[in-house]
């Protein structure tokens, strides 16, 4: 079979550049499956970060042709029989080696979210929900923490935003506490302030790059957003509070 072109960023912190490999592809070949074989052809030194090989552990993101994707479930034949495939690091955190970003940031958010405080428990000793409390809570927890919705969120690429907006994943995983009706912790006055609710325009650009197909803006981001403007915007609201101090 004929070999195919690939562009691959090499470099680090300081810098770097594209390199041109050529590798052969087979049936059922996906582009992690072709790093590995120019790794093993042409270039033992090539740094990538990867563990499953299943789209579940969410180590092999990177950008594919210019989107951001996991290199393990992108199968090769999506791709023109002449196409060139670019692959290069996520943009929105910063390069350790070739296409090895580090990803720290976003585990210092996740600190700072108030964790899960369940109430008491019923007086048989059980939990109940409804099931489509259970159902809302199960699409958020499919997230992978692949991060390529973090990348492609305009506001940390593009607005250089990290230190006022905890991106796309984070809101998922506050929607997946504030819409849990077992939890008692109030994080609102977080959301709106320390985390940055309103600076997402949603675009729903995270929504459309999410492996796990989780609706991130209309079904987190959006419900978040109405609970901040009911909290310190609605005037109803507001003239109540003041009244009865609710």
């Amino acid at each position: 079979m004929a070999k195919r072109k690939f562009n691959i960023w090499r470099g680090d912190k300081s810098g770097g550049d594209f390199v041109e490999y050529r590798t052969e592809i087979t049936p059922g070949m996906v582009v992690l499956d072709a790093i590995h074989q120019i790794q093993a052809e042409s270039a033992g030194d090539l740094a990538c970060r990867w563990n499953c090989k299943a789209g579940k552990c969410g180590s092999c993101s990177m950008e594919i042709n210019g989107k951001p994707k996991l290199s393990c479930m992108t199968r090769m034949n999506i791709f023109g029989s002449d196409e060139t495939i670019t692959v290069q690091p996520l943009k929105t955190f910063p390069v350790i080696k070739d296409l090895v970003t580090d990803v720290s940031w976003n585990y210092r958010q996740k600190e700072k979210i108030v964790p899960f405080k369940p109430k008491p428990r019923d007086p048989d000793g059980n939990y109940r929900m409804m099931q489509e409390d259970v159902d809302r809570a199960q699409e958020f927890r499919k997230c992978i923490e692949c991060f390529l919705c973090q990348d492609v969120c305009h506001v940390l690429r593009d607005q250089g935003g990290k230190d006022q907006f905890v991106g796309p994943r984070f809101m998922i995983f506050l929607a997946q506490l504030e819409m849990n009706p077992l939890d008692t912790a109030d994080r609102i006055p977080a959301i709106r302030k320390e985390f940055g609710s309103g600076l997402c325009n949603i675009t729903r650009c995270c929504t459309e790059v999410c492996p796990e197909h989780i609706n991130i803006t209309d079904n987190g981001i959006i419900p978040l957003k109405e609970r901040v403007v009911d909290r310190y915007f609605d005037p109803v609201l507001w003239l109540k509070r003041k009244i009865f101090g609710a």
